[in-house]
């Protein structure tokens, strides 16, 4: 039985890129309460390498949507090479016939981060003129950039189907979010998912941002900062399943929507029960 708000998405496929963690497996994972058929992607798997040698894997991620009443597929890829992501969206596209939604989830901006410092010795919010720009270059790779190259694999088909829904997660940047590489890359990703939304509102495709607030995702929790941050992975999954299946959501296209109003708007909760409030970053952590 599928929780509250929750739409019957089992003819829809799906590909959630960035899922070995974090708010990327919290989506699959909705996206698979759901019933859709989702393929999983990500750099992180059990037979090859991991991201930060971490423990998380795409395959869990997978078997998760199955666990949550999805059929679940995984396929490695690195989302910043152009070459891996059109070979992934034609396998997708030969195994599957379509793709319906399309979720970039990629990020790699807190990778070598230690809780403290990143691999380049700055904090959060050290001024920008203290720090080199390599941060940022990686930041805006892992990001938009990322979502970009997704975009570009998988509208061909969306535009020939007359119809598809691409997300690129993101954050709400009505407020200066406190570190500068952050806040730009994100701003980016923002106005990509504008751009996009403008380029193939003709051809009956929706593009969008999705704004997760504090999510307590493995690397919070790792940093003992579980207690800040007021969402689980799966809230922003549960928003992008209403999405999925809305169909008046071409009515969004080009916003960056948060998980909390999306909340109000659909009556979905977050794993808890609870409904979190949209986190704001000018009312500080």
């Amino acid at each position: 039985m599928r929780p509250p708000g929750i739409p019957d998405l089992s003819g829809k496929v799906c590909l959630v890129a960035g899922a070995s963690r974090g708010v990327g497996r919290g989506i699959a994972r909705a996206l698979g309460e759901a019933g859709a058929t989702v393929v999983v992607t990500a750099r992180s798997s059990e037979t090859g390498a991991r991201t930060d040698q971490r423990m998380e894997a795409l395959e869990d991620t997978a078997r998760e949507v199955d666990l949550a009443g999805g059929r679940g597929h995984h396929y490695l890829c690195d989302h910043t090479r152009e070459p891996e992501v059109d070979a992934m969206v034609r396998w997708v596209l030969r195994r599957f016939g379509r793709i319906d939604v399309a979720v970039s989830s990629v990020w790699g901006g807190n990778e070598g981060y230690d809780g403290v410092r990143y691999p380049d010795g700055a904090t959060w919010g050290t001024a920008f003129w203290r720090r080199g720009l390599g941060p940022l270059r990686h930041n805006l790779e892992t990001g938009p950039l990322a979502g970009l190259i997704l975009a570009r694999a998988v509208a061909p088909a969306m535009v020939s189907a007359k119809g598809g829904l691409l997300v690129l997660v993101s954050f709400g940047t009505d407020d200066y979010l406190g570190d500068l590489f952050y806040d730009l890359a994100k701003a980016a990703t923002n106005r990509l998912a504008f751009a996009m939304a403008a380029e193939l509102k003709p051809y009956g495709v929706t593009a969008l941002a999705l704004a997760p607030g504090l999510v307590r995702t493995e690397r919070v929790l790792e940093a003992g900062m579980g207690g800040e941050a007021g969402e689980s992975p799966l809230y922003a999954g549960r928003a992008l399943a209403a999405l999925a299946g809305d169909p008046a959501v071409a009515s969004r296209a080009g916003r960056v929507l948060h998980a909390a109003d999306l909340a109000q708007a659909y009556g979905f909760t977050d794993e808890d029960g609870s409904r979190p409030e949209r986190y704001r970053a000018g009312d500080g952590v």
